[in-house]
């Protein structure tokens, strides 16, 4: 897609080198039963984690993860046919919210390229993709069969109250309001009036969807006018990822009494902007470093603030690790799995209060692959999508951030700790090629310490991953197959000793 990967950097990244401490937070699991005592025979560590369960954070709110899916690849990930829709994704999004009320945002740069006809008007010049009741009654059912409620992008670009009317009359007609959190107008806007994001081609030239010097004091206007035209639901916006837009977040709050969600972009790394050399070109080692996780969570915020002194929520409404196109030397690989952990953790510890982890079909980021044949649906699982289930596990919903310190700016840790007094701690070795050991020092603890290990070839893997042991391989239902694997730690002295392959994630679990 010609503009699938716009992105504007919310904030200047800034290269993070020899950092001494990092602080996080971190989780684990103990759903493995397969188990083997084991003790660390190095003699020194080289780091040590501290963690301070004392010492408690942001609360992990239900259906903090979610996903976000463009309106075109509906049908590609969940098939066509509303009475019967594809099994194994619905279980795959189930399994990153066990026991909660997923959401799920449909839109993206789709929001502005799709539309409800009306009779007597014209198809916009920008749009393709022509909504209908089958297509609504898709998202319907897999919105019924996951048990998440939805995010829907409307139709701004246009700038046409009666379509945009419409199109969301449609969509509560098929749908339902029970299953509808809100109505995201338009998306990115701040690319409305850049010449280089035409909106479509006529006679070879691109044509804006707004004249340029289009800026956010002009959205906030339009998006009250276009908001009017709507069913009395709540709205979500403005889903930019400019910071100079977002630096007018509060206006736009109080200029639209209807919003309910502050939904935000974020993207640390574009393959379109700059040379290789530029800090935001995508390379492994940069998505591997705080350039990619908690630089860009930093950010964040002073618009999270903005958001809750306004009594909103914010959530990112789009994001994942590389806008612009699918960079020539990050493929889809075990890299975005150890990214991913990370910078959810970061979105939260920041106070986000919930994440849509963005996929498309062909996208470098993509998560899932479906086909379906005479026997059924199977499905290929892309090494991202492990990184959101280790999270999911290490970060259940309720569950509140601790706070924990690395001594080695290669090894991330992060924590958590859940209402029945269950400590999870997350480690993550950024070096790709280097082993750690890690001491864990968790003050007043002397239990066993139970582990599974997040693993893959290398950091450009692109197959060979497992969690705990399993994988999902060519799956038909969606779930981990194969023996579950689990280590049992004992302490050692005051520390829990753990060894860390390069560019692999653990997660240790205790009470």
């Amino acid at each position: 897609m010609s503009r699938t990967a716009r992105r504007v950097l919310l904030t200047a990244v800034v290269a993070v080198v020899g950092a001494a401490v990092v602080v996080a937070l971190v989780g684990g699991s103990g759903r493995e039963r397969r188990k083997r005592s084991t003790r660390s025979t190095d003699a020194r560590p080289s780091s040590v984690v501290t963690i301070d369960p004392g010492t408690e954070g942001t609360t992990i709110a239900p259906g903090f993860l979610g996903l976000s899916i463009e309106y075109w690849a509906v049908e590609a990930y969940a098939g066509k046919n509303p009475a019967a829709i594809n099994p194994v994704l619905t279980q795959l999004i189930r399994n990153l919210t066990p026991g909660q009320t997923a959401v799920l945002r449909i839109g993206g740069v789709s929001t502005d390229q799709t539309w409800w006809p009306v009779a007597g008007v014209t198809r916009p010049p920008g749009v393709f993709y022509r909504l209908n009741e089958r297509r609504l009654k898709v998202m319907r059912t897999l919105a019924v069969d996951t048990g998440a409620h939805l995010i829907l992008g409307v139709t701004f670009e246009a700038d046409n109250q009666a379509l945009a009317g419409a199109e969301a009359r449609a969509m509560v007609a098929a749908i339902g309001r029970s299953r509808i959190d809100a109505f995201e107008i338009g998306n990115e806007p701040e690319l409305y009036g850049n010449p280089s994001f035409a909106w479509y081609t006529r006679d070879g030239h691109g044509v804006m969807g707004r004249p340029a010097g289009y800026d956010a004091p002009q959205f906030t206007n339009d998006f009250t006018t276009i908001a009017a035209g709507l069913p009395g639901l709540p709205l979500a916006g403005p889903a930019s990822g400019a910071a100079d837009w977002l630096d007018d977040l509060g206006p736009f709050i109080a200029g639209n009494p209807l919003l309910r969600v502050v939904t935000v972009h974020r993207y640390p790394f574009e393959a379109c902007a700059g040379p290789p050399s530029s800090p935001s070109y995508p390379t492994v080692s940069r998505m591997l470093s705080p350039l990619g996780t908690t630089d860009q969570a930093g950010g964040l915020a002073s618009y999270v603030a903005v958001a809750h002194a306004h009594g909103l929520p914010l959530r990112i409404g789009e994001m994942n690790d590389v806008g612009c196109g699918n960079p020539p030397y990050v493929p889809n690989s075990f890299a975005e799995a150890l990214w991913a952990i990370d910078a959810l953790f970061a979105y939260a510890q920041v106070g986000v209060d919930g994440v849509n982890v963005h996929t498309w079909p062909g996208a470098v980021y993509n998560l899932f692959t479906f086909s379906e044949t005479n026997t059924g649906w199977q499905g290929s699982v892309e090494p991202e999508y492990y990184g959101l289930l280790m999270f999911s596990q290490a970060a259940p919903a309720g569950s509140r951030l601790v706070k924990a310190t690395s001594s080695n700016p290669a090894v991330r840790a992060w924590a958590t700790r859940a209402a029945d007094g269950t400590i999870r701690i997350t480690l993550i070795n950024d070096d790709t090629a280097s082993a750690q050991r890690v001491a864990v020092e968790l003050g007043g603890s002397n239990g066993a310490a139970t582990v599974e290990r997040l693993l893959a070839p290398s950091a450009t893997a692109t197959a060979g991953v497992t969690l705990a042991g399993q994988t999902f391989g060519e799956t038909t239902n969606g779930q981990l197959a194969g023996p579950l694997v689990q280590t049992t730690v004992s302490p050692n002295g005051s520390s829990y000793p753990v060894s860390l392959p390069p560019a692999s994630a653990a997660l240790l679990a205790l009470r």
